[in-house]
């Protein structure tokens, strides 16, 4: 392949457009954002830019910190569950065969199609109390007669608490979690797996020694944007959690529409950032670390 600098012109002029629509509509409003967070509200609608550190020590507050603890404990929960039913799903899917392969693919890809607020409003007619889950239980519960040795069917509250809001997350964000997961297990040398095998290793000794290390980059990229997305959501707990499962999401939406102190929303937008850039960091390292090994073991095999 011939390098960008033997073709400088047709390279800028490829590469000028999407730049500035970049500067233009992300790194500009983003700068303007950062600098709103080391300001202070004047009147309703004003803001200066003083270069205060108030709203980031506001942040640190015990009402805020307990937020962001939630936000991050049920994040890194959804992250985990997804994980576990993704992984088998990717599995699955790679090794279907060619025929079967795209139907599935599609069927994973399928959500992106239908809107994030119809997917969350068909969880709440699932999950409230006369949904289809209570509905499927009491069902059962009268099947069995229970009604008649215990008493009628008392519906479960399952709307409005962390455990709906996860479930939520895992709904959302699970295909965001598959590809990866997948693209990772397609490319997987299958010799590996063979001469595992052959070594007299049991199928899962061979998945958690070499199927796992070796598609351990689709996990972390699956991981960190489920992650990511995840600690950055609104919606989903804003209709599935109400008041008893407020996330960080939730308070920078407030702040930059109900309560109007853009300055405050901000800081706490860039403080979810630094933590991405920090997830984003661990995941490079871990890549860097990942690639090491593997040129490594292919050095010590020839």
């Amino acid at each position: 392949m011939e390098h960008w600098q033997n073709k400088r012109r047709a390279f800028w002029l490829l590469a000028l457009p999407p730049g500035a629509w970049l500067v233009l509509f992300f790194a500009i409003p983003l700068g303007l954002i950062w600098g709103l967070s080391f300001g202070e509200k004047d009147g309703l609608v004003d803001v200066q830019i003083t270069g205060t550190l108030d709203n980031y020590m506001r942040s640190f507050e015990p009402v805020y910190l307990k937020i962001f603890w939630q936000t991050a404990w049920i994040s890194l929960l959804a992250t985990a569950l997804t994980l576990l039913i993704a992984y088998p799903l990717a599995y699955f899917i790679a090794l279907s065969s060619e025929r079967l392969k795209p139907w599935l693919l599609m069927a994973v890809i399928l959500p992106f199609w239908i809107n994030l607020l119809i997917r969350t409003y068909a969880l709440i007619a699932v999950f409230r109390t006369r949904g289809y889950v209570n509905f499927t239980l009491e069902w059962f519960w009268d099947l069995a007669f229970l009604d008649k040795l215990i008493g009628p069917y008392q519906p479960l509250e399952l709307l409005y608490n962390n455990g709906a809001v996860v479930v939520g997350l895992v709904y959302v964000y699970l295909p965001f979690m598959v590809l990866p997961l997948y693209a990772a297990i397609e490319k997987l040398d299958r010799s590996y797996l063979e001469a595992s095998y052959d070594l007299g290793a049991s199928a899962w000794q061979t998945f958690w020694r070499v199927t796992i290390p070796l598609t351990i980059t689709g996990i972390a990229t699956g991981s960190l944007l489920v992650l990511v997305l995840s600690l950055g959501t609104f919606l989903t707990p804003e209709l599935l959690g109400g008041a008893n499962a407020v996330m960080i999401g939730n308070v920078i939406e407030r702040q930059f529409k109900a309560a109007n102190d853009w300055p405050f929303g901000a800081a706490l937008s860039f403080l979810l950032m630094y933590v991405t850039f920090a997830a984003l960091l661990v995941r490079a390292l871990l890549a860097r670390r990942v690639s090491s090994a593997q040129s490594a073991q292919s050095a010590h095999i020839q």
